[in-house]
């Protein structure tokens, strides 16, 4: 009987950190219910790549209104400029790429919760200012002499899916500028800069008439697959999750496609060959 009461104290403290390591547990991600809404509150930031920025504006809204305590912080630039911040600490929640490769460098620092989902596509058209000055009607008129090219850098998304192009065509392009973002070409375009650059479609349909997009066969072979992902180190992974069940849903691919994405392929979580901004 001595020695059973003296087991007494400890086991009523082993109860006792039990119970309090159960109250400290945080919300399931699984919390969020697939149409976007979530019981969680507070501030969201999302990184995404700059050709989504009128697309996750919009979605951005409809989350808010969805859920009246989350707010959502948004960074929009390129995609490869955003995983080397997030590599490099920057408070993330959400990070969506306008490419599989460079989801991949972030996943395989180990910096995402789960596996990124691919929820989108997009492909490559010339841009070229009102009224085409230069006369540029296909991608090989890109590398005449003369004509002011513009386009994203080797690094960036909308740079690789541009050397695609450029390997499927057989056609060398001299660029008088290497830009970090599919935004920054679309400036240079759409203000006279240049006289033709390479951008997305969706870029083309949202300048509102500021350029003319002409799509051209090669850039069926650099179709790029947009992924979405959590950041591991959240503080906000029910929000996250929830996020990212608006973009994946029916009513965020409705968005996406009235912008001019393309659907998601059927896998497109891995790396893959060809890359976008």
């Amino acid at each position: 009987m001595k020695a059973a009461r003296a087991l007494l104290p400890a086991l009523l403290a082993a109860v006792m950190v039990a119970a309090g390591l159960s109250g400290c547990a945080t919300a399931s991600p699984g919390a969020a219910v697939s149409d976007g809404t979530s019981r969680a509150s507070g501030t969201l930031t999302v990184f995404a790549a700059a050709s989504l920025k009128e697309t996750f504006t919009r979605l951005a809204g409809e989350f808010e209104r969805r859920n009246p305590g989350a707010r959502v912080m948004l960074n929009f630039a390129g995609s490869s400029d955003l995983a080397t911040q997030i590599s490099q600490g920057a408070p993330t929640d959400v990070f969506a790429s306008a490419d599989t490769r460079t989801m991949a460098r972030v996943s395989d620092s180990g910096l995402l919760r789960g596996q990124a989902a691919g929820f989108a596509t997009n492909v490559l058209e010339i841009a070229v200012p009102p009224g085409n000055p230069a006369s540029v009607s296909s991608f090989r008129d890109l590398s005449r002499q003369g004509v002011k090219v513009v386009v994203c850098a080797s690094q960036v998304p909308c740079g690789a899916a541009a050397e695609t192009a450029e390997l499927e065509a057989g056609v060398a392009l001299n660029p008088v500028s290497e830009e970090s973002s599919v935004a920054d070409v679309l400036g240079k375009v759409a203000s006279g800069e240049a006289d033709a650059g390479l951008v997305y479609a969706t870029d083309v349909k949202g300048a509102d008439g500021k350029v003319r997009g002409i799509p051209f066969p090669e850039a069926r072979k650099a179709v790029v697959t947009y992924p979405i992902a959590a950041i591991d180190n959240s503080r906000q992974q029910e929000l996250a999750a929830a996020f990212i069940a608006l973009v994946t849903s029916n009513e965020g691919q409705q968005t996406l496609q009235e912008a001019g994405f393309g659907a998601p392929p059927r896998a497109s979580t891995g790396p893959e060959g060809s890359s976008g901004q």
